[in-house]
């Protein structure tokens, strides 16, 4: 190891301890394997692609040209907020801690659950949704059983992998970026030599066949859009195992986002061009798939789809690295049942080994549960999106009244209200359009866990949950690090 890659070590370890924790997880994620997780957790080559029909079905085209720069700039807002709270306090708790350290550590609780729950439930989303695309690709029918073994089965793969440790993991996700962007580049380039395209009026076409009225469909077809960014918190789970994590950490987060929106955007107008029958595409089982098989043919439409089921697999494994991040660090503080077995760190692989096989059965179990690919995606969106809100409002708050003194280098200066205003009434149109119909199960759930939480808060944790450390106590001003 060269000195100055040391000397960040142990500056980045000594940072870590003014917050209240010793260094346990290895570092050694440099800034573009933190950008990696976040981007590989939004991966456009997933959600984009496995609620392609839904955002077709219910909005037509103009979720398309018009849905995705919506969402991806108001989602913008929301990744810059975060960003800024990350650069302050590098920790794998993350939103939990930050949450708590401004708001409470009432608070920093439901972040912490609600980040959970929506995590248990993303994982689910991906890797269901790549089961269902594994299927269709071996022409096997969905309502026969074939689905959940094959879900369990990929969940299995991203255990093992994360168990192995976060150098394999990391190498992973390094692929895993540039596979994103070459699949992208690969299924556009195919797209524009051999496919017959539209007009690029036709990205204005506005169609629905789920709803008497568009703009309803419209606006719930923009869960598409909304599911495919979620997760890129994920770089602040990681912060215990990155260099220099005040400053890559909040870039990571941020232009995964930035990153994803306009890679996804040129993905999406490639295949939305190359629809030729849009009423054939709309009614299609998978109509991803029935629009590259029918603008390119069986055999080249197929094998681009293939390149999409690698990306979703990519997803899944990065997807699993947050979550049990987020389950390590809130045990490490006992706000979780057998806090103590869920802290635990492998002593061979340094990786929180019992919280990643927590991570992947409690997956299976929301799939189970849900029952419906929607569901799951429009409960995972809900969750997330309150555990993102919540740090940011009592961010706001603290910023507002002088509470919040200490700032990262990653800071939106005068910007931070305006940015954090819009971040926060976004997250609230999302709580409320994906619990419309027809994701009222969704809504149902999460309604169901937080008087669930409620409950186990009052009646257990009100008393006896301290929090993290680092809201135990006023920590020392830390120094931001120097990169190499």
């Amino acid at each position: 190891m060269d000195a100055d890659k040391k000397h960040q070590l142990e500056a980045d370890a000594a940072q870590l301890q003014r917050l209240g924790y010793a260094q346990q997880l290895l570092r050694d994620m440099g800034g573009f394997s933190n950008f990696a997780v976040s981007f590989s957790i939004i991966s456009i080559l997933t959600g984009a692609v496995t609620l392609y029909g839904h955002g077709l079905r219910f909005g037509g085209p103009f979720v398309m040209g018009v849905g995705w720069p919506l969402v991806a700039v108001m989602t913008l807002t929301v990744a810059a907020s975060l960003a800024q709270l990350a650069s302050s306090y590098p920790t794998a708790g993350a939103l939990y801690h930050w949450a708590a350290m401004l708001g409470g550590v009432r608070v920093g609780f439901f972040t912490a659950w609600l980040n959970t729950i929506g995590q248990f439930a993303i994982t689910a989303g991906i890797d269901y949704g790549l089961a269902e695309f594994l299927a269709d690709m071996f022409g096997w029918p969905r309502e026969r059983g074939y689905v959940l073994p094959l879900y369990a089965v990929i969940l299995l793969s991203h255990a093992v992998l994360n168990h192995v440790g976060v150098r394999a993991v990391a190498l992973l996700n390094n692929v895993s970026a540039w596979y994103h962007v070459a699949g992208v580049a690969v299924v556009i380039g195919a797209l524009m030599a051999f496919a017959p395209k539209q007009d690029f009026s036709f990205l204005l076409t506005r169609f629905t066949s789920e709803s008497n009225v568009y703009a309803y469909g419209f606006l719930i077809g923009l869960l598409q859009a909304q599911w495919t960014f979620t997760g890129y918190d994920a770089s602040a789970h990681v912060s215990e195992e990155t260099v220099d994590p005040t400053r890559n950490a909040p870039w990571g987060i941020f232009l995964s986002v930035a990153v994803s929106a306009v890679v996804g955007y040129v993905l999406l107008m490639g295949v939305t061009l190359a629809i030729r029958d849009l009423p054939a595409a709309a009614a299609a089982p998978n109509p991803f798939l029935y629009v590259l098989s029918e603008s390119l043919g069986p055999a080249l439409g197929g094998a681009l789809v293939w390149i999409a089921i690698g990306a979703m697999w990519f997803c899944g494994l990065s997807s699993v690295t947050s979550n049990s991040r987020m389950l390590f660090a809130f045990a490490r503080d006992g706000g979780l049942p057998a806090s103590p077995l869920l802290a635990r760190v492998s002593p061979r692989f340094r990786s929180p080994h019992v919280a990643i096989w927590v991570s992947v059965a409690a997956a299976f179990v929301v799939a189970i549960w849900s029952g419906a690919y929607a569901a799951m995606v429009a409960l995972s969106t809900l969750a997330l999106y309150a555990s993102y809100a919540l740090p940011v409002l009592v961010g706001l708050i603290a910023r507002r009244n002088g509470t919040w003194t200490h700032r990262g280098p990653w800071d939106l200066g005068r910007f931070s209200t305006p940015v954090n205003v819009v971040a926060l009434c976004w997250c609230a149109v999302v709580m409320v359009l994906f619990i419309l119909p027809p994701n009222e199960l969704a809504g149902y759930t999460f309604a169901g866990a937080l008087a669930l939480l409620t409950v186990y808060w009052v009646a257990f944790q009100r008393h006896t949950f301290v929090g993290p450390k680092l809201a135990r106590v006023a920590p020392a001003p830390l120094q931001a690090t120097s990169g190499k």
